[in-house]
């Protein structure tokens, strides 16, 4: 089973979708920031979370991602996209509570495959990468623009990714940050709770 977190009026097919209020297609009506999410323990392949994640203010994100974890089964994905906080889209909506960067899962996950340059220097530096949690980023990206005359911006920034989010993402700042994530259960020093 897969789920679609915040769908609004773009409810996936083969998902369950689920949003605050009931709307056409809606599957289910719950509210991710003050309830446990209705379903079991290992219960999806996918979470798809479009938009959702930073407009969470009672809960901290912390125990948002931990209820989304424990409703993933082992191997499956959380794909999150979300406005990359230096742009109009995330400062100009006054519901965004928080911000979205390149390094913002870093505190939760593991490094999937050959690390660039930049990663190994920080794993060489102890940083949180070895924080214990659950996680596997397997990839993430900045989306430039959804207007096909300046989407070549887009490859260029995802080339140099933490080169353009440290010195140039407040000159020409991203609209969207995407992630998917992959879930590793198995990692014994790993407790999920909330």
């Amino acid at each position: 089973m897969r789920l679609n977190i915040g769908c609004g009026n773009d409810p996936f097919p083969g998902y369950v979708n689920l949003d605050l209020v009931p709307a056409p297609g809606v599957n289910v009506v719950a509210d991710l920031d003050y309830d446990d999410l209705p379903f079991r323990d290992d219960s999806f392949d996918e979470i798809y979370c479009s938009h959702v994640l930073a407009h969470m203010h009672r809960k901290s994100f912390h125990e948002t991602l931990m209820e989304l974890l424990r409703t993933l089964k082992q191997g499956g994905h959380l794909v999150v996209k979300a406005s990359y906080f230096p742009s109009t889209k995330w400062f100009g909506d006054p519901d965004h509570r928080i911000p979205f960067g390149w390094r913002t899962f870093d505190g939760y996950t593991k490094i999937a495959g050959t690390p660039r340059f930049h990663e190994r220097w920080k794993l060489h530096q102890a940083t949180n990468y070895a924080a214990g949690f659950p996680l596997v980023m397997e990839k993430r990206w900045f989306v430039f623009s959804n207007f096909k005359v300046l989407a070549w911006i887009g490859w260029f920034i995802n080339r140099f990714p933490a080169l353009y989010d440290r010195f140039f993402c407040y000159w020409l700042p991203a609209e969207e940050i995407c992630y998917v994530i992959r879930v590793d259960k198995e990692d014994r020093g790993v407790h999920l709770r909330r």
